[in-house]
């Protein structure tokens, strides 16, 4: 990261809307995207894929640090491709295998330093948008911009309901609540990177705030901080 490289972080609790508004900031800006919650579960897949057992510490560490990956926006800004190795890889990131590979390389601690440097490196110009739970804290404690998004439980909960119905699956409102509050704990009391706004984070409440609205504060906030950036014209 570079001071001629602005980087915008947006961290928060699942629910939140980190994931859109991340992908349509970054698509009026022009800049590169990072996802940063996926990273796990490619390094698994990529560990398969290159026949490398996720429990080898040292072998998934060089992985990690050369892993090709990349989040494409569409055109409309309605969707994100996940790139691995060139090659879309969205489907096989749902998977239980992928999760259980995830939760297994994530406990190396020599991964999460390579995937630490990983990261950084997704700063490249024009710009990125980094979203995650501790890109402010911890991954680019330097960013240009820093914002902590947050919702209530209840509408967190609430959209993702209403995501699952969009989807023909069902769920329980209360159940998804309470899943909710139970990862906010966690996130929040783990001993490494603990969910938090970093100390000069702008922290925006969505609970009562639609999509369009939130993008809309954060490009203005970030021709405030970087009057030199502005939204690319609509194609």
């Amino acid at each position: 990261m570079t001071a001629e490289i602005p980087v915008l972080t947006i961290d928060g609790p699942g629910g939140a809307g980190k994931g859109t508004v991340c992908m349509r900031v970054a698509s009026a800006m022009g800049w590169h995207l990072l996802d940063s919650g996926a990273l796990y579960r490619l390094l698994g897949l990529a560990a398969r894929q290159h026949g490398v057992a996720v429990t080898d510490g040292e072998a998934l560490a060089r992985l990690a640090e050369g892993l090709d990956v990349s989040f494409e926006i569409n055109r409309d800004a309605t969707a994100v491709t996940t790139l691995l190795e060139g090659q879309p890889v969205d489907e096989l990131l749902r998977t239980e295998q992928a999760g259980s590979d995830a939760s297994q390389v994530a406990a190396i601690p020599a991964v999460r330093d390579a995937l630490l440097e990983r990261q950084r490196n997704f700063a490249r110009a024009p710009g990125l948008v980094a979203d995650g739970r501790d890109m402010g804290t911890v991954v680019f404690p330097e960013a240009d911009l820093k914002v902590f998004l947050t919702a209530s439980a209840e509408e967190r909960a609430r959209r993702r309901y209403m995501q699952l119905k969009e989807q023909g699956l069902s769920a329980s409102l209360s159940g998804l609540r309470e899943e909710m509050e139970a990862r906010d704990r966690r996130d929040r009391e783990r001993s490494v990177a603990p969910l938090k706004p970093a100390d000069d984070a702008w922290v925006l409440d969505t609970t009562e705030l639609d999509i369009v609205s939130v993008v809309d504060m954060i490009l203005e906030r970030l021709r405030d901080v970087l009057p030199k950036q502005s939204p690319r014209p609509a194609e």
